[in-house]
This record gives structure tokens, sequence and C-alpha cells, in this order.
């Protein structure tokens, strides 16, 4: 019988990837969610039957066991920008990636998976940074074996970065951005999820590697890329972390009072932390080059997914040909 891999969080951004090259490796997939009726568009990633949802909270510990029972390598892609109800930082990104650690061994998996993030620092005045930091030393102490994936900002088709600032680009003619100093290393999710996969098949040693592109860039000079691949003119304008910090302090408060039903989905405060530290990978650390993984280009991928926010869309190419033809 082919063998089984565990993919937690496997219908996110990173997971379906991981997912899809997982079932064309012939492995049968079990793709572990909060809502399997969300998820089924990852079924047609293999034969029938070979991919399937299923439920989990990764907050409970028989729900993940019955998840995990009889996998043969588990891959962990679950990770929150914003707490949500009882799904805070530490319930997710600290417990429930030491519970899948623990219970991955107790119930004898192979190989294990984490993807963590670049930052990680559980020193951090960021919740999120110290949690995936904490989230990194619950897994080595139950599993030392594992394989720990800290990806810079991740770009593709499906991402929150790119896209949701293309989309920021139709309201106005500016753009802004808080920390637009600060530096990073965008990472194709492909690249990610050839890396997961590497760490499945006993293809890459166990410990942490730092995933980056390879193009560093600071998050002005990201989102002038941005606009010259969707074509619009827009001043990219910094917002001071001072100002950032009180309108971020005003949008969790409006989820605070609302009890979550008005979620911040602008800026966080734990954002802002993170905004004002480069992410890069680090000097000497162990990354794609050490996987054989050779890191996407930006130019490779944006324009295929970014063409939408072009002022003519699918037509932004034909119009320049027609501009350039001689009127007889």
């Amino acid at each position: 019988m082919s063998k089984l891999v565990t993919i937690f969080g496997g219908s996110g951004f990173v997971g379906r990837y991981v997912a899809r090259r997982m079932a064309k490796e012939g492995w049968r997939v079990r793709v572990a969610v909060r809502r399997p009726n969300e998820a089924l568009f990852v079924k047609p990633y293999g034969t029938p039957g070979q991919v399937e949802p299923v439920a989990c909270n990764i907050r409970d510990d028989a729900s993940v066991h019955a998840v995990i029972r009889g996998a043969d390598a588990v891959v962990n892609c679950v990770g929150i920008l914003n707490r949500s109800g009882k799904n805070t930082f530490d319930a997710v990104q600290a417990d429930g990636a030491g519970r899948i650690a623990r219970i991955a061994a107790a119930e004898g998996v192979g190989r294990l998976v984490h993807i963590s993030a670049i930052g990680a620092d559980a020193q951090s005045d960021s919740d999120y940074a110290r949690t995936k930091a904490e989230g990194e030393a619950a897994v080595v102490a139950a599993f030392p074996g594992a394989v720990i994936l800290r990806p810079s900002i991740i770009f593709g088709t499906e991402d929150q970065f790119f896209n949701r600032f293309a989309g920021m680009t139709r309201m106005g003619p500016l753009l802004p951005v808080v920390g637009a100093e600060t530096k990073f290393q965008p990472v194709y999710v492909d690249d990610v999820a050839q890396a997961a996969v590497k760490g499945v098949l006993g293809q890459a040693a166990p410990g942490v590697y730092e995933l980056g592109g390879p193009e560093v860039d600071t998050f002005r000079g990201l989102m002038r890329r941005m606009l010259a691949v969707i074509e619009r003119r827009r001043a990219v304008v910094n917002v001071p972390f001072f100002l950032a910090r009180i309108m971020a302090f005003g949008f969790d408060a409006i989820q605070a009072l609302t009890l979550g039903l008005i979620e911040n989905k602008m800026i966080t405060r734990d954002q802002v932390r993170n905004l004002a530290r480069d992410n890069v990978v680090s000097p000497g650390a162990k990354s794609l080059a050490d996987l054989g993984i050779s890191p996407t280009a930006m130019e490779a991928v944006l324009p295929d997914y970014l063409w939408r926010f072009r002022p003519s869309g699918q037509y932004a190419a034909i119009k320049r040909s027609a501009k350039n033809l001689k009127k007889v």
C-alpha cells in the first residue's frame, strides 16, 4: 500500500502545494483542516481517494491522534497572522505545534516537517515571532529528527501579500505601507513546498532551514516591482511606526470590543512590531541551496497572477500592440 502523509493545514496557501506534490510522488494524502467541506478542492490533486480532507482541531489531543494514526510522515503548515477566538498565537503556533510533534512521535511517525518563519525568536516582543520560536522548541524536544523550514514572506497565486497590495491600488493614487525600508527576501510558495517534500522523503537532513528567494528588496522596492507588473502609477507612502501603532491599536480595539465579530483585517499591533525587523535569510543559515533547490525569481511568477489588477486586465498586451499599429 502507498505511504500516507498527514498535512495539517493542507488546504492553506502552502499546504495545498505540499499536498499536490505529495500526491504526484504517489503518496496517500490526508489533509487535516478545521472545515473539510471547504477543502474539497484538494481531492482532484490525485486519483480518486488519494487525497482526502479530514476534520481536525490541533488544540485537541484526541483529534490530532485520530488524523496522525497510521501516517508515515507529518507536515505541519498551520500558522496564523492574527488571533481569532480560541485560535490564539500560543494555542496554535506554540502549543499546537508541540502537540503535533509529541503525538507524531507517540504514533511512531517516521518523519516530521514543521513550517515556521524567519524571525522566530523566543525573546521577541511580537507574539507571532515568539510563539513561532516556542513551537520550534517544542517540536525539537518531542521529535529531534524534525526538519524545520523558516520561509521569508511567501508569494504565489493565492498569496495575501502582493494580491492584497495590488488590490489596494484600485482605491486611489497613494499606496500606504508600514516599514517601507524593511527588507524582505520573498520565496515562491512551490519552492517551500518542494523543500517540505524533500523533508518527507528523507532527502533533507534534520535541522533548521531558512528559505528565501534570489532577491532581497525593501518593502518599498517590492511595491514598485508589483506596480510595474500591474502597470499602475501609485505613490508608495511610508506610514511612520508611531502612527501605525496608533492605527493598529484602534483596529485591535474594535475587534476586541465586538468579541471578534469585526475582525481586524487591516493591521495589528503585532504585525507592526514584525514590520520593524528585516525578514531575510541569516548569514550562514542552511537554505534552499542546501536542499538542492534553485529559488524562483519573482519576475518569473508575478505576471502570471497579478495581471488581473492591470487597468486593462488580460487585454493589456493587446492594447499595447494596437498602439504600435501604423495608420494606413
